[in-house]
């Protein structure tokens, strides 16, 4: 009994260090990310801002969540382009991580800054709607 319950604290450790390896893996592919997008010369792409990073275990794929300030339109535009830039990116991770492989990357808009804002702005419509019904 002993054993199976030492196996299992064992197992939770090693677990606890995957799980913290691959979030210092996400931020430091989000880090570099962030810094290249920015210096990326597409026109397509707008004010883009990278909100994550999701790795497989295998490091094979990542997930890039980014958030795009404008339209639909402009969003849609700003996601080509990055999906046509993966390769540099790819390159510049490459070159600035040591990595034992150099992930493939797919890009998703994150809607939750948008969705912050919106609220955001909701908020401040009541508090002012409050206001003017009390003044």
């Amino acid at each position: 009994m002993g054993r199976s319950s030492n196996a299992c604290a064992s197992s939770e450790r090693s677990s606890s260090l995957a799980s913290d390896r691959m979030r210092r893996v996400n931020e430091a592919v989000r880090e570099v990310l962030a810094e290249a997008v920015g210096e990326l010369k597409d026109p397509r792409i707008g004010f883009v801002t990278v909100t994550g990073v999701e790795t497989s275990n295998d490091l094979r794929h990542a997930t890039v969540f980014v958030s795009v300030l404008g339209s639909e339109r402009k969003r849609e535009h700003s996601l080509a382009g990055l999906e046509a830039a993966h390769g540099v990116l790819q390159g510049r991770l490459a070159r600035e991580l040591r990595m034992k492989r150099t992930p493939q990357l797919t890009f998703q808009y994150d809607p939750t800054v948008a969705e912050g804002v919106r609220m955001s702005k909701l908020i401040d419509e009541l508090v002012s709607d409050h206001d003017e019904a009390e003044g």
